[in-house]
């Protein structure tokens, strides 16, 4: 070695990840990936115009996972994202650098590299994402081949500005346009006259004086950036024996203020050892990343604090979702729960409890009806209230419409007060007008919405909705309480035109029930609703009930109207009248879904029963809803002043007269057994 000579050493990269690329791959771990572990091919970049005291940066972003074709400094990579900090910390990295290193060992040997030299800087990319707390741990390679064993300085680098006459500078700039280089690499032909020349033209060099090119990342005086290692290699293992000495330009080209410069690239004068560069064998390879210490291993970003709350929480809401379905449902269809409009009839207990449950299914409409003021007895029941909504006697559609704001502010809430009006509560002339407005309130808000939840306390609250839901074809949800029991189900949807069917008909209490022939809260009544709030005692006047019995109605039903969304037939989703044969139904993704769910905690036992509509339904029979289309308010006045009207208009008055015939005439014929 002389004295002049120096081993040669290179600037390492340093990368440079813009938040958009963290999106990206939680959007792709989340909705692609999954569990998946394997390498996807993903591209980076780097640029030849580095400031000086600027380090050499490699630049990835959210395109960086688009296919795309490859530009000039545009370098083929790979990601491998671990599932957990564990794995990411255990994965063999000596193993996957080597693995990549082979790739641009190939590449170099067949001889692709030289047609396509941006092969020569693959990389690798390592992570693991938290997407609970938005931390990524990340680790870069580069891969770098120890090939040839050492590369000497013959001279010290000699900037363009110094090695170039004016000239020769002013005709290279015309060939190699800004920001348009002709590839990574490629060779600069210098006599008998300046040219630019393909890589590809390196096995067959050009007489005379030439350049080994590459478009470098350094910006530094002396040391040329890291890409020049496996063209290094390239060049010794296609011209090493015949030429050990070899110049190179590393191209460095800014434009600052619109002024070009390029005299600030460096001229190398190299040598390369004299052992054959044509081995077979891959060398070893080295290129991990330097963390932030100047420590060998990983780095992290937190972006939580970057990113809009409100966008970091419906993120976060998302995701419990998302794994579910790719860990456990992958049929599980999300968009039918976000863009699901809920109308929730009462805001109490049930109400509140439900609306919670909803915004964890990712529910983004929720619509809460309701006439009452916040109590003091409210807030430890019902779990959208505080004291001071007590203190304050707020109403309570309207205060937990704003509380679910304040739990997710991506939910779009609104509560309305208003008192539904009942069969059984004679509407006075005075309150004509009052009552007219609430029907056509309350008849927009269902029209509106596509699940109406009736979670009111007493039966005859539940009559109008019912109707309602049923002329408008909703998926209504009902759900009640008693002191430890609850009924929870959904009731029958049946298109227009379809008549109740008929009860009384004999079936196979083991045959399926289509859903459109399921019955309504109102089937297994034969008696009208009525005014049941009238001389009610203080136990009577409140809901008095184990305060367990609400959480598990709330849940269930809303767990019922979301198997019910999920299921291949909606609301026409089949059950078995058996209990015990629910299981037997045709189940969707969340599995069958039953007509109603009985509960009694006192026992901790559960019923699945189905039933058939009533064709006297006072609420959900062809000729109930017949009368809503046809007369709609008028007929809604009769039954709210007549405490004979549904059952005279359905046939139940009839059915009870020929009851007590029936009675009579088993009464009779008992009598004259006697004798």
């Amino acid at each position: 070695m002389s004295k002049m000579e120096e081993p040669l050493q290179f600037l390492p990269f340093s990368s440079a990840v813009e938040t958009g690329f963290w999106h990206k791959l939680s959007q792709l771990k989340l909705d692609v990936l999954h569990l998946n572990e394997e390498p996807i091919n993903i591209n980076g970049n780097y640029y030849n115009n580095a400031v000086q005291g600027l380090p050499a940066l490699f630049n990835v972003d959210f395109t960086s996972f688009d296919s795309r074709p490859p530009e000039a400094l545009s370098c083929p990579g790979v990601l491998i994202n671990r599932n957990t900090r564990e794995t990411f910390k255990e994965c063999d990295k000596a193993e996957l650098l080597r693995q990549r290193g082979e790739e641009v060992w190939s590449s170099i040997t067949d001889g692709s590299a030289l047609s396509r030299p941006g092969l020569l800087n693959r990389w690798l990319l390592i992570t693991f994402a938290d997407l609970k707390r938005y931390d990524f741990l990340y680790w870069f390679g580069f891969p770098a081949l120890k090939c040839p064993s050492s590369v000497m300085t013959v001279e010290p680098p000699q900037p363009l500005s110094e090695a170039f006459a004016a000239d020769q500078t002013e005709r290279l700039l015309s060939l190699l346009p800004p920001g348009s280089p002709p590839a990574a690499a490629f060779l600069v032909q210098l006599e008998p006259a300046l040219a630019v020349l393909p890589l590809a033209r390196l096995t067959s060099a050009p007489a005379g004086r030439w350049l080994l090119a590459f478009c470098d990342p350094s910006a530094d005086r002396r040391h040329p950036g890291w890409p020049l290692r496996n063209l290094l290699a390239l060049y010794w293992h296609h011209c090493g024996r015949e030429r050990p000495t070899v110049e190179v330009l590393c191209w460095r080209d800014m434009t600052r203020g619109g002024v070009r410069s390029v005299g600030h690239s460096l001229i190398l004068k190299l040598r390369l050892p004299a052992e054959d560069g044509a081995a077979d064998a891959a060398p070893a390879v080295t290129g991990w990343e330097r963390n932030e210490r100047g420590k060998m291993g990983p780095r992290m970003v937190n972006l939580s604090s970057t990113m809009d709350p409100k966008a970091l929480a419906a993120s976060s809401v998302d995701l419990n979702l998302k794994l579910m379905r790719w860990r456990l449902v992958p049929d599980l269809q999300l968009d039918k729960m976000t863009n699901a409009r809920c109308l929730l009839l009462g805001a109490g207990t049930l109400g509140c409890n439900v609306a919670r449950t909803l915004l964890g299914w990712g529910v983004r409409h929720i619509t809460l009806v309701d006439n009452g003021t916040v109590s003091y007895s409210n807030p430890v029941r019902q779990s959208l209230f505080t004291f001071q909504d007590s203190v304050q006697r707020r109403p309570k559609a309207v205060a937990a419409a704003e509380r679910l704001k304040d739990i997710f502010p991506g939910v779009i809430s609104e509560g309305a007060q208003l008192s539904v009006p009942m069969p059984g509560h004679p509407v006075s002339a005075a309150l004509l007008d009052q009552v007219t407005t609430t029907v056509s309130r309350l008849r927009q808000l269902v029209t509106d919405h596509d699940l109406v939840f009736l979670l009111m306390d007493s039966r005859e609250s539940r009559w109008l909705p019912t109707v309602m839901g049923a002329a408008h074809q909703k998926v209504v949800i009902t759900a009640a309480l008693g002191y430890d029991s609850y009924l929870v189900m959904r009731h029958g949807s049946r298109p227009p035109g379809l008549p109740s069917p008929d009860s009384a008909v004999s079936c196979d209490p083991r045959q399926m029930i289509d859903g459109s022939e399921l019955g309504c809260y109102f089937c297994n009544d034969v008696v009208a609703p009525g005014n049941s709030v009238q001389d009610r005692t203080l136990d009577q006047q409140c809901t008095v009930t184990r305060p367990g019995v609400s959480m598990i109605a709330a849940g269930l039903a809303v767990e019922l109207a979301a198997a019910l969304l999920q299921h291949p037939q909606r609301e026409r989703a089949p059950v078995c009248p058996v209990s015990a044969e629910v299981a037997e139904a045709p189940a969707g993704p969340l599995g069958a879904v039953p007509h109603s769910v009985r509960g009694f905690l006192g026992q901790h036992q559960q019923l699945t029963p189905a039933t058939r509509a009533f064709n006297r339904c006072t609420a959900c029979s062809s000729k109930v809803l017949e009368q809503y289309r046809e007369h709609g308010t008028e007929f809604l006045l009769k039954a709210f002043n007549q405490s004979s009207y549904l059952e005279d208009l359905t046939g139940l008055t009839e059915l009870h007269r020929l009851t007590e015939a029936a009675e009579l005439w088993e009464l009779d014929d008992g009598d004259a057994d006697d004798f």
